[in-house]
């Protein structure tokens, strides 16, 4: 009986200490700066509202295409507001998904149903940064036919869509050292032949969102709005051709 008790006192223990370090995990993440606070406002050219479950819409008066964004592991969505802001400026149609606990390997299929709400948008691209992107390809290799392409920023697929018509943008910052550089060429392989890479001189991992600097980064040269700028233009020239 005295055995039987203390099996059970080191069973709860160790639940306890299981929970104790999910709970700090999960709760450990980069948090939105002022800038995203501020992309969070109407404009006259771009309203800001919620969709669904903390889903965020930045929707131009008239959009030329569809994005359905996944934001980076264990960073606040919010933090890519000013990114899809300033891609609706362009008459890009932006959906930002939040995910449980900042993980979208939590929710890959969190892009369901969004497309059919907007029947009037007919080309459409998903994708997202870091691990958001991972996933988002992870997404598309189950839907390929029903989005355009996918856009990668400073992530890979480790999902095989070589043999699609998908159209493929990468971009990373030279200054990146968040991306795994080996598993990125490795697993060049899994998108189509004529995928287009980009790298932003300057640039950085975290400088797609705006949440600070990230552990593990290199420094970036070039200020975070500006890496936001040139993402803005090669997206938007990227979804509108």
């Amino acid at each position: 009986m005295k055995k039987k008790k203390i099996y059970i006192c080191l069973s709860l223990i160790i639940i306890l200490l299981i929970g104790l370090v999910s709970y700090t995990y999960v709760n450990d993440y980069y948090h939105a700066d002022t800038q995203a606070f501020q992309a969070l406002q109407n404009t006259e050219t771009v309203a800001v509202h919620e969709l669904k479950d903390y889903t965020l819409v930045f929707e131009p008066k008239k959009a030329t295409a569809g994005l359905i964004f996944y934001p980076g592991g264990k960073v606040e969505y919010t933090a890519y507001a000013p990114l899809l802001h300033s891609l609706a400026e362009e008459g890009i149609l932006c959906v930002l998904v939040e995910m449980p606990f900042n993980l979208a390997v939590l929710d890959v299929n969190a892009a369901d149903g969004i497309t059919e709400l907007y029947p009037e948008v007919e080309n459409w691209y998903i994708g997202g940064h870091s691990l958001g992107g991972s996933m988002a390809a992870s997404y598309l290799e189950k839907h390929p036919d029903d989005y355009e392409g996918l856009i990668l920023l400073g992530a890979y697929s480790a999902s095989d869509l070589s043999d699609t018509d998908l159209d493929v943008i990468s971009i990373y910052g030279s200054n990146d050292q968040v991306l795994n550089h080996e598993k990125y060429e490795t697993n060049k392989n899994n998108l189509p032949e004529n995928f287009n890479e980009t790298v932003i001189e300057g640039g950085c991992h975290a400088y797609f969102g705006t949440y600070g600097h990230q552990e593990g980064d290199g420094t970036a040269t070039i200020t975070n709005k500006e890496q936001i700028e040139i993402t803005t233009d090669l997206l938007s020239d990227y979804m509108e051709s």
